[in-house]
C-alpha cells in the first residue's frame, strides 16, 4: 500500500505546479485544430458519417501537428498527433472504398430509394439483399408467364420492378399485381422452409415486366445469418399479402353468391349456410272401390256459388 500511494503521489505532486498562466493566446492553428475537433465529434452514424468524422478529426490532428512543429517545437506531440492523422486518413479511405463498392445500378438504386430506405435499412444491410439475388434483374416480355396454375413449383420470391402482371385462376380474373409488390408472397407465406407447393394461381405479363428473384433455398440462409432482413421480409411480405386482399375485387363465386381468394385461403373463409331441410312429397290420395269421386269442400262451394239460381 505505501508503494502504491508513493506511486500515485510522485505522479501527481512531483511535477510543479503553474505558478503563472501565460497571458498570450496559442497561434491560430491551435484553435483551428481545436474547432475541427468540436465539429468533427458531432458526427452522426453510417458510410456518410464515417466520412464526416474521420475528415474533420484528420484535419484537426493535421493542424495540432503542424501547431506542434512550428510553435511548440515538441517532437513528441508532433509524432502523435501524426501517427493520429495517418490513422484517420486510412480511416478515411478506406470508408470511401466500401461506400464506391456498394454502388448499385438504377434500377437497384431506384428500388431502394423507393421501398428500403424510407424503411431505414443501411445500404451495407441492403448490399447484402442485393447480392442474394446476384444483383440481376430478370424480364419477363409480355403475354409470357411467370408462372401457371398446377404447374409451376414455387421455389423463389420475385419483386416487381416494373410493368404489369395479371392473376388468374381457371382463365377467370383475379387481380393485378404493380411495381413495388412481390408476385409470389401469398404462395411464400402459405409454406414452411422445408414444404414444397406448386402455384394455384397463373400470373401472365400483360406489359413488358422487370422483376427480381430470391431463390429460395438462399434467401432462407440470409436469414439464417442476418435475423434483421428475415424480420425485415416478414413485414413486407404482410403488407404485400393485406394489399392483394384489399385491392381483390373479382373473387371466386362459391355457392350462393359466397365469394373467396383462391390464393389466399388460410387469411379469407367464408362459411356457407346450412341449406334448408327438404320435406318429402305428399303421398297420393286413394279412393275405396265403390265410394263417389266427391270434389274438395273448396271446389263444391265455388260450384255452388257459379251455380244459377
Amino acid at each position: 500500500m505505501g508503494e502504491n500511494a508513493s506511486f500515485w503521489e510522485s505522479l501527481i505532486y512531483a511535477h510543479p505546479t503553474c505558478t503563472s498562466w501565460k497571458q498570450e493566446a496559442e497561434g491560430s492553428i491551435y484553435h483551428l485544430a481545436s474547432i475541427f475537433f468540436v465539429v468533427g465529434f458531432m458526427g452522426g452514424s453510417g458510410f456518410f458519417g464515417l466520412l464526416y468524422v474521420f475528415s474533420l478529426l484528420g484535419l484537426g490532428f493535421l493542424c495540432s501537428s503542424v501547431w506542434a512543429w512550428l510553435d511548440v517545437c515538441a517532437a513528441d506531440i508532433f509524432s502523435w498527433n501524426f501517427v493520429l492523422f495517418a490513422i484517420c486518413f486510412v480511416q478515411f479511405v478506406y470508408v470511401t472504398y466500401q461506400v464506391r463498392s456498394v454502388a448499385f445500378d438504377r434500377e437497384f438504386q431506384e428500388l431502394y430509394s423507393a421501398l428500403f430506405q424510407p424503411l431505414g435499412i443501411s445500404l451495407t444491410v441492403y448490399r447484402k439483399i442485393v447480392l442474394c439475388c446476384d444483383a440481376e434483374v430478370v424480364t419477363l416480355e409480355k403475354e409470357h408467364c411467370y408462372a401457371m396454375q398446377g404447374k409451376t413449383p414455387i421455389d423463389k420470391l420475385s419483386l416487381l420492378v416494373s410493368g404489369r402482371i395479371r392473376v388468374t385462376v381457371d382463365g377467370e380474373f383475379l387481380h393485378y399485381i404493380f411495381p413495388l409488390q412481390f408476385l409470389d408472397s401469398p404462395e411464400w407465406d402459405s409454406l414452411r422452409p422445408t414444404e414444397e407447393g406448386i402455384f394455384q394461381v397463373t400470373l401472365t405479363a400483360e406489359t413488358d415486366c422487370r422483376y427480381v428473384a430470391w431463390r429460395r433455398k438462399k434467401l432462407y440462409l440470409l436469414f439464417a445469418k442476418h435475423r434483421f432482413i428475415s424480420r425485415l421480409f416478414s413485414i413486407l411480405i404482410g403488407s404485400d399479402i393485406a394489399e392483394k386482399l384489399y385491392a381483390l375485387n373479382d373473387r371466386v363465386h362459391v355457392g350462393q353468391g359466397f365469394r373467396y381468394d383462391i390464393r389466399l385461403p388460410n387469411f379469407y373463409h367464408v362459411a356457407l349456410p346450412e341449406p334448408p331441410p327438404v320435406l318429402p312429397p305428399p303421398r297420393p290420395h286413394r279412393l275405396q272401390r265403390g265410394s263417389p269421386r266427391r270434389p274438395p269442400a273448396a271446389a263444391a262451394n265455388c260450384g255452388s256459388f257459379l251455380a244459377p239460381s
